[in-house]
């Protein structure tokens, strides 16, 4: 194989490395039902400002500018790395000193933490990969960039302006493909018109179920205060820290919850929440958060779930701040008196289990 062959060779591989790079920092993962990416630049965005940029120390308002400015570069390294123009002198060092910055950064988490757990974000939720496997993978890259800047001739006469257009047209572009906004909290009591029209005919047949509630909830009145006296009056009051979502979170016990719309395990966990309070009439009042991320789901998830939670909506970013580092959907908090008893997350070793949430209320 010539020199040629060999250059293409290593800057079609390395350029399709960072293309591919930024779409997975786009996209929320593969979509189950098809072998296709499921863009959703806003969401995934946001999700890697708060699982990587923020867990390093930048502050929420630095974050957004410097991920789209990032990706933005990933996009124009991988074009340019397909481009002649000025190929030696700059792309080439200006992609190994971006792959050097990668590895010092992931050898430092892998040292800090003192393992190599989790996703270093180089895929975003595309493909997941440790910190170990990225330095490895930047490595090999770099070692390949070195090898191809070796084997080049000098650059020909170039024109800077492609390269400036390219990388600003890329850069802009991640800004209008995914604007900031600013953070928004909305209701179950204020959502839009757009949402309350295509809720309203479930809105009629949760009132009648209510009005028969009520009726018999005044017979049961009494029943109900006494087994609330002969109840363990819980551990002593605390500040759980959720009261900016309900103003009555630290009273009693409380199930609270953080779920994604269009989330299908959140949608199971939130039916068996109604089946768990169908169970027990004293079962804690349950009471969800929503990402603001499809939010036209949620009329199709609550009817989903059996029954209309009272529930608020916020932005992407806040959401995944208030669940906390490393935790993931579906979110199922269970409080008393403001104090976290039990805190379920994610899909794996902690993942929401009703019979054990039961367990915990009732033993």
């Amino acid at each position: 194989m010539n020199k040629k062959n060999i250059s293409w060779t290593i800057r079609i591989v390395v350029a399709l490395l960072f293309i591919v790079s930024a779409l997975a920092k786009i996209s929320k993962g593969w979509i189950s039902d098809f072998p296709f990416i499921d863009f959703s630049p806003y969401f995934a965005i946001s999700t890697f400002e708060v699982k990587q940029l923020l867990t390093l120390g930048f502050s929420e308002s630095v974050a957004p500018y410097f991920s789209r400015i990032l990706i933005g570069i990933e996009f124009a390294l991988g074009f340019l790395l397909l481009n002649p123009n000025y190929l030696k002198r700059i792309t080439i060092p200006a992609t190994i000193g971006l792959l050097v910055v990668f590895i010092l950064h992931l050898s430092y988490v892998t040292f800090s933490t003192g393992g190599n757990s989790g996703n270093c974000g180089c895929f975003g939720e595309l493909i997941p990969m440790t910190p170990i496997e990225a330095i490895v993978k930047n490595s090999i890259a770099v070692g390949l960039l070195i090898w191809l800047w070796k084997i080049l001739d000098n650059d020909p006469k170039s024109n800077f302006w492609i390269l400036t257009t390219v990388t600003l047209a890329c850069i802009s572009g991640l800004f209008m493909l995914a604007p900031m906004k600013a953070s928004t909290t909305s209701s179950s009591s204020d959502i839009s018109n757009t949402v309350l029209n295509d809720t309203i005919s479930q809105a009629e047949d949760t009132i009648k179920v209510e009005k028969t509630k009520a009726i018999d909830s005044s017979i049961t009145k009494i029943e109900k205060e006494v087994e609330e006296v002969k109840k363990d009056a819980g551990p002593k009051q605390a500040v759980s820290g959720y009261a900016e979502f309900y103003a009555d979170i630290d009273k009693g016990q409380k199930i609270l919850c953080f779920f994604v719309p269009g989330c299908d395990h959140c949608r199971e966990a939130a039916k068996d929440l109604n089946a768990l309070q169908k169970k027990h009439k004293d079962f804690p009042q349950v009471q969800i958060v929503f990402m603001d991320e499809e939010a036209e789901k949620i009329p199709d998830f609550l009817k989903y779930a059996g029954k209309q939670f009272p529930y608020k909506i916020i932005d992407v970013i806040p959401f995944w701040t208030k669940l906390g580092s490393g935790k993931d959907t579906p979110g199922v908090v269970y409080i008393h008196n403001g104090n976290v008893i039990k805190f379920f997350d994610g899909i794996a070793e902690k993942a929401f289990n009703s019979k054990a949430l039961e367990k915990v209320i009732y033993k």
